[in-house]
This record gives C-alpha cells, structure tokens and sequence, in this order.
C-alpha cells in the first residue's frame, strides 16, 4: 500500500485548495465579469440565428409602418418615418432586453447557473456578463435600424452632441431593463413562461405609447396612460435629441412628456438601485 508523506502532493493539494483566491475582491469580480461576459458574446457568433432573428422583427416593423400605415397617418409638420424611427429604436431596445430573462431562464433550466455556483468565482459576475452581454445585441440592433432608418428616409436634425446623448439614453434604458427582465428570468426558471409574460407586458407598453401615434390621439385612460408610460418618455426624448419633434406640436400637459429626458434618467435609475440588488440577492439564494 503506497502512502504519500507529509508534505507530499496530497498535502500540498489540500493546502493549495486551503489558500485564498489571489487578487483583491474587486479585481476578481472585473475578472469574473469579463469572463461571464465574453461567454455570452462567443454564444452569439457560434449561434448567429440569436442575432439575425433579433434584427428581422425591427426591420419588418420599419418597413411595415413605413410603407404600408405611413400614408395613412399624418404628422402635422413632420414626415411620418421622422416621427416613426424613434418608437422603433424604444421598441427594439425594449423587447431585444427581454432576452436576458429568457437566456437566465434557460441557463437555469439547464443547470448551468448551478455550475456557476460550485466555481470560486463572483456570483455577481454571472448577472453582469448576462446584461452586458445582452447590451451588445441591443446596440448592435439599434445600429442596424439606424441604417434601416437612413435607407427609407430618416434624418438626424439635431447636432453630434445631441445625437450621442439620445443613442446613450437607449443603451442607458436598455440596461436598466435587461436587469427587470434577469430578476424575471431567474424568478420563473422557464423560458417559455419568461416569453409569454414578457409579451403581455411588453405590448401595451410599446404600443400604448407615443411610439407609433401621437398620444393625444388616443381616448382618455389610455392617453393618461400613454403620457406617464416611461416608453412614450424615451420615445419622446429620442426625437428630442435626434431633432426629429413635428414643428408646432401641442406640447402635452403630462410632466413626463415635458421632460423626457429627466423622466427617462430616473426611471432608469430607480430600475437599476431597485432590480440590481433583488437580482444578486434572488441569485445568491437560489436552491442547488
């Protein structure tokens, strides 16, 4: 029978195993995070129809209001795809988040999350490269409608400066929710629930809104709901700062759509002080 002396290999496993992590706990979780990030941008080139699929839906949406209800609906002062481009940017931004709840729900599902849990590694960090990666699809997305955009006649009449501080408002509240969504995929653990549920909650929220008619069209409870919709604010703060606002439209007597941007920031705000705690803490206490 071989023994293996003190100090041998077994030994010096142990107290290896024994030993605390190197770096500082800060350092590891940018590690971790990079890491958990990286994976799911390698997922979206191993399997493009993730990425392909997400763009189609946007791109059907430009050319069908465009070309088929653009005629039909008159924007006093503006051109309708003008008036249009900035409810498809809200609704891509949207609806492309949700696709963190449905990857988290899948995770789980497939017990990777529970892999994720027996590494030493920051729980955190799986969140983080889970909504970060999920923002890469997203501003890829609003890339590709901003070039759908150009193509059938949407303009940028505001200055550079205004420009970015829009497109930085969409990836600001694409983030925010993408954490809505991940606190949902977790709470469900089942990707077709997360899907369904999104939908129902998704659609008034984009179509009820600003997005695709002026709000003042809409008959009272939905038109106070449209204005207090924090889509209709981003909607309404991306023709702001993309230049794209009809001349001598009525202003609206709902605060929110006075002061889209500020709504928008603090909307975002609250998301994420709200759902980036209840995330990692829904993570941490997850059942093995």
């Amino acid at each position: 029978m071989t023994t293996i002396p003190p100090g041998g290999s077994a030994s010096r496993t142990s107290t290896a195993a024994l030993q605390p992590l190197p770096g500082s706990a800060i350092s590891r979780f940018f590690s971790d995070g990079y890491v958990a990030t990286w994976r799911n941008i390698k997922k979206i080139v191993r399997v493009p129809d993730i990425l392909v699929f997400t763009l189609i839906q946007p791109i059907m949406f430009v050319l069908l209001f465009t070309f088929v209800f653009g005629s039909s609906i008159d924007i006093p002062g503006e051109s309708y795809t003008s008036f249009l481009m900035a409810g498809i940017f809200a609704q891509t931004i949207v609806f492309g988040s949700t696709y963190s709840g449905s990857a988290m729900a899948q995770d789980l599902k497939d017990g990777i999350i529970d892999r994720f849990r027996t590494l030493p590694m920051n729980g955190s960090a799986v969140l983080i490269g889970r909504t970060v990666g999920d923002l890469v699809i997203n501003v890829l997305s609003l890339v590709v409608m901003m070039l759908t955009g150009l193509l059938v006649g949407w303009r940028v009449e505001s200055s550079v400066v205004g420009f970015v501080a829009g497109v930085g408002l969409l990836i600001l509240f694409s983030y925010a929710f993408s954490w809505v969504m991940s606190f949902l995929g977790l709470s469900v653990r089942s990707p077709e629930v997360i899907n369904n549920a999104s939908f129902l909650i998704l659609f008034p929220l984009t179509f009820i809104s600003n997005a695709f008619v002026p709000s003042e069209n809409l008959p009272g409870p939905l038109r106070v709901f449209a204005e207090w919709n924090p889509v209709s604010a981003l909607v309404q703060a991306a023709r702001v700062l993309f230049g794209n606002v009809p001349e001598n439209s009525p202003t609206a007597d709902a605060w929110p759509l006075q002061h889209p941007v500020i709504y928008v920031l603090i909307f975002a705000v609250v998301m994420l002080a709200v759902f980036v705690p209840l995330s990692v803490r829904k993570f941490a206490t997850l059942s093995r």
